[in-house]
């Protein structure tokens, strides 16, 4: 190849690759000037984050293979099933006083988690009882309080709570699931 050829391609080169600059500069100048999203209100920031858990809970649910529903990785604590249970039956404390209703057991009866089908509806059943409530409080519930086992507690407070507990249980089952070489959905390459 000729010397002036190659200064040729040199030149289509750097004009290709000015170009690509000015037009990235150009989209990034239009973005830029676009207005952020506004901030979501109370409720619905709380729904949000509510909603995210039950997915992440409902999609590892759906996921697990059923044979390693007992796996404890000792045999002093709870199953990879009994986890999952417990993080959604938790739900109805705060569910339960909103509604006047006494606390639930710690555990649900696991005679009637025994198929992913069941196990599927619980988590589905928990998080949507407390996403249809989040939704009636709205903004203006948000900040009322409810007699919690003893102490009042704003409404917002009960749901965070339960959120934290939640993601704590979710933590543990992601554990679970990699001590028996699964990779959990969520951190599986996005298709």
């Amino acid at each position: 190849m000729s010397k002036e050829n190659k200064m040729k391609k040199w030149i289509l080169f750097a004009v290709v690759f000015c170009l690509s600059c000015l037009a990235g500069a150009a989209t990034q100048a239009q973005d830029a000037k676009k207005p952020p999203k506004p901030a979501l209100g109370p409720s619905a920031a709380l729904l949000e984050e509510w909603n995210d858990l039950a997915r992440r809970l409902t999609v590892i649910a759906e996921d697990m293979p059923e044979d390693k529903y007992d796996y404890k990785p000792k045999p002093e604590m709870r199953s990879w099933l009994g986890q999952l249970a417990h993080a959604c039956q938790a739900n109805y404390y705060f569910i339960n006083p909103v509604l006047g209703k006494p606390f639930p057991q710690d555990d649900p009866d696991m005679s009637q988690l025994k198929t992913r089908a069941q196990v599927v509806a619980f988590v589905k059943k928990s998080f949507s009882d407390g996403a249809d409530l989040i939704k009636a409080q709205g903004d203006a519930g948000i900040g009322k309080t409810y007699d919690a086992g003893g102490q009042l507690m704003r409404f917002d407070a009960l749901a965070y709570g339960l959120l934290t507990h939640g993601n704590e249980h979710y933590g543990q089952i992601v554990v679970y699931y990699r001590l028996n070489g699964l990779v959990p959905p969520e951190s599986r390459p996005k298709k």
